[in-house]
Parts: structure tokens; C-alpha cells; sequence
């Protein structure tokens, strides 16, 4: 196809964590899910022995390497900036990134460290996620001028991030060419807009679920159109909420849009990645010129492709399966709202 941007490299850089995610199938029965007013929860009964399913090895994972890997398979040229540990976990990363034509130069192997271990413990097609956090020596050095991507690509990074964060705003003001997407992780929602103020005022589209939307505007999620002026006031000019469905609203000056999920015969296996692989599919759209209406087709159909599998890699599709799905549906459209 050729180059998608200008850039000499790298048509977007995916920026954050990367881990290992050991799935864990949990056996119905003894586990179960209790609904109150505050919330769901996982029941498991203290001190039960399960018995758990064989269903998956250790596997790359994290926002960032999703990120990546969807773009990928859609036709970009993408590079993967993130921390990742000397051992054989991370070695193992790295290699299933150039496996996925992934460029990894701008990994930065911290050998005190130990990869980051995502415990997913998968009910129906749930997950609840135990999170073995590590602690990395953060510091930004920028790019050499052939490694400059078209867009930069922020996603979910540590709590011990902050300042490398700031570093990255300061390069995004002196290369203000570089377009940016932010699709904020568990510490950042943490972390408050006033402290990323300007990490979501330089986005070109800002990406989240309506459950991290909730948290960073504090607007109930059922107020969508609240929502949507809510995150508009902290300055990007693409605001993009999606559901665990795979539905989503949209806006940004001109435009307030909304798509359903993408209907798929079979019910979903397993919702891990799905959210991210709808935020990288938007990207990777508007990445490739399309306005925010059109691109709004793209993302639903490649989450719902992965919540038809276990994990968050495996059902990610290529450009020409994508578009052969869209076009069997040519009604399948944004709508105004």
C-alpha cells in the first residue's frame, strides 16, 4: 500500500506499559456474581481449592501492546515505546512484538526491574484483572529526527510515571506536527486531569471506556451528552466513549455522534482487549484520514472480533477482513445524535 503519513518511520509510536496477562478460566459453581446498588462482584469462597482450566501460556499484553499489534495488522507502520525488564518474560515480548512486524527500537530494557504480570481471572465473558505492578526508571529522551512518528500514541502507564509524562508534553510542544492520541490507563484516571492537563489538551482524540469517562469527569455515565461537553472542556478535539459492547458517542466541535455494537451471530467468549483494540482501530482510522463519522465504523467490528476469542491478540483482524465485514453490513453507520 505504501506509506500511510510522511513520517520516515513510523506512521504512529504506541507509549506505555507492556505485560505478560496469564489467563485464568474460573469454573462455574462455586463462583458467582453478586449485584448490589455499589456494584458487581466476583464471589469466590475463602479457602476453596478450584480446579482451573489449561486454556492459554503466558501472553504479551497491556494497552500498549494491543495498541500495537492492532495497528499493525491494519497496515500501519508502528513502533513501540515502553519499559520492559531483562528477563525471559520480556525477551518473550519482544519477540512476539517483531512478530507482528512491530518495531521495538524504542524499548528501553531496565534490568533491575521485573515485567509487569496481569493475573486474568476470566468468568463467562468477564475479567477481573490482579495486577502485579512494576517499578521502572521513567525518563524521556525524545526521538532521533527518522524515528519521529505522524502520531504519537499515549496509553496506560505506571503511577510512578508522572514527571516522564511532563517530559512528554514538553516534547509535544516542540514538535507540535506530531499528532497525539490519549487513551488513559487506571493510574492517569487516578492521577486527575489538573495533573495530565496538558496531556489532554494536546490530544488530537481522546479515547476511553464510559466507566473511566464516569471517573474523569465525575458525570454519572448514563448523562451522555454531559459526558461528552465534559471532556470536550479539557481541550482535545476528538472525544471518543465506548462501551464494554463495543458501541460508542462521539464529538467534537461540529458533531455529536453515535454507533451501535457491531452484531455478531456467536455471543462474546471473553471481553479482555476489546477495549483496547476498538481504541487502537479508531486511531488507526483517523491515522489514515478518515473523519470522525467514518472512522466510527471501524473500531466496533475488530472488538467484537476479539471478544469472540480468549485473549486480547488473537482475534485482531487485518485491514481486508475488516472491511469485507463492513461491507456485508452497508447500513452499519454513525448516526447524529
Amino acid at each position: 500500500m505504501g506509506f500511510v503519513t510522511g513520517a520516515q518511520n513510523f506512521d504512529v509510536v504506541s507509549l506505555g506499559d507492556v505485560v505478560t496477562d496469564e489467563f485464568i478460566r474460573l469454573p462455574d459453581g462455586p463462583v458467582r456474581v453478586r449485584a448490589e446498588d455499589e456494584g458487581r462482584w466476583l464471589e469466590i469462597p475463602l479457602g476453596t481449592k478450584l480446579v482451573v482450566g489449561d486454556d492459554s501460556s503466558p501472553s504479551a499484553g497491556g494497552s500498549a501492546a494491543n495498541a500495537a499489534v492492532a495497528m499493525s495488522r491494519l497496515g500501519l507502520r508502528v513502533g513501540l515505546a515502553s519499559y520492559l525488564a531483562h528477563d525471559q518474560m520480556g525477551l518473550d515480548i519482544l519477540a512476539a512484538m517483531r512478530g507482528e512486524s512491530v518495531r521495538t527500537d524504542l524499548v528501553h530494557v531496565d534490568s533491575p526491574s521485573h515485567t509487569v504480570r496481569n493475573f486474568v481471572l476470566s468468568f463467562g465473558s468477564e475479567r477481573t484483572i490482579l495486577v502485579r505492578h512494576a517499578e521502572f526508571n521513567y525518563h524521556w529522551k525524545g526521538f532521533r529526527d527518522h524515528e519521529v512518528p505522524a502520531w504519537l500514541y499515549i496509553n496506560s502507564l505506571g503511577p510512578d510515571a508522572l514527571t516522564y509524562q511532563d517530559d512528554l508534553a514538553d516534547w509535544l510542544d516542540a514538535h507540535p506536527n506530531v499528532r497525539l492520541a490519549f487513551q488513559p490507563g487506571t493510574f492517569q484516571v487516578e492521577a486527575g486531569t489538573e495533573r495530565l492537563r496538558r496531556i489532554y489538551a494536546r490530544a488530537e482524540v481522546l479515547i476511553c471506556s464510559r466507566a473511566a469517562a464516569e471517573e474523569i469527569t465525575g458525570v454519572p455515565r448514563s448523562d451522555v451528552d454531559q459526558t461528552l461537553d465534559a471532556l470536550m472542556k479539557l481541550g482535545p478535539r476528538n472525544v471518543v466513549v465506548f462501551d464494554e459492547s463495543g458501541g460508542a458517542v462521539a464529538a467534537n466541535e461540529d458533531e455529536r455522534l453515535s454507533i451501535e455494537d457491531f452484531s455478531e451471530p456467536d455471543p462474546p467468549l471473553d471481553t479482555t482487549g476489546a477495549g483496547d483494540a476498538f481504541a487502537a482501530t479508531m486511531v488507526a482510522a483517523l491515522i489514515r484520514g478518515m473523519s470522525l463519522r467514518e472512522a466510527l465504523r471501524w473500531p466496533p467490528v475488530n472488538a467484537a472480533a476479539v471478544s469472540r476469542q480468549f485473549g486480547t491478540q488473537g482475534g485482531l483482524l487485518r485491514t481486508e477482513d475488516l472491511l469485507s465485514r463492513l461491507d456485508a453490513v452497508p447500513g452499519y453507520v454513525a448516526r447524529d445524535r
